[in-house]
């Protein structure tokens, strides 16, 4: 039995564990309504195997690790942002993006309380013109990168 299910795992291209599951969960639903309901209810761990070329596997490595993501999570984010026409923003720009905000508001409170002069307000006004064509350009080249499928954005 053992030598079979190895046999179905590899033309399927999948590991045994994999098979077994899927064959499994084949079973479950047809033999209890009750639970076919429960395992069709969608799942944050609900898994899609899918075959790569080795060369392309690579690419989706360095294309993951360039973003600092797992290979499964950029390829989830990359899927979601095709169906849905969305440019997600990976965790570590967003803190970045978290963090300039907060640092806006930081020289807010610091020049509302120091009774701000002319040449204070000048300073802000250009700290928040250059973080807002900062984050303008970080935004539209994180837009551009999922629309190309790479992590490489332009300067």
């Amino acid at each position: 039995m053992k030598t079979l299910v190895r046999a179905l795992a590899q033309r399927e291209q999948v590991t045994e564990s994999a098979f077994v599951k899927q064959f499994l969960e084949v079973v479950l639903r047809t033999s209890s309504p009750d639970r076919a309901q429960r395992l069709d209810a969608p799942r944050r761990d609900a898994r899609l195997y899918v075959r790569m070329d080795p060369e392309d596997r690579l690419l989706l490595t360095a294309r993951a690790e360039a973003r600092g993501m797992r290979s499964a999570t950029y390829v989830s984010l990359l899927v979601r942002s095709h169906l849905r026409g969305v440019a997600p923003v990976p965790k570590d720009e967003l803190l970045a993006l978290k963090r300039s905000v907060a640092e806006l508001g930081a020289i807010g409170r610091n020049l509302n309380q120091q009774g701000p002069g002319a040449e204070h307000l000048q300073s802000m006004l250009r700290v928040a013109e250059g973080l807002r064509d900062h984050v303008k350009g970080l935004l539209k080249a994180n837009a551009l990168s999922w629309e190309l499928g790479h992590a490489e954005t332009p300067d």
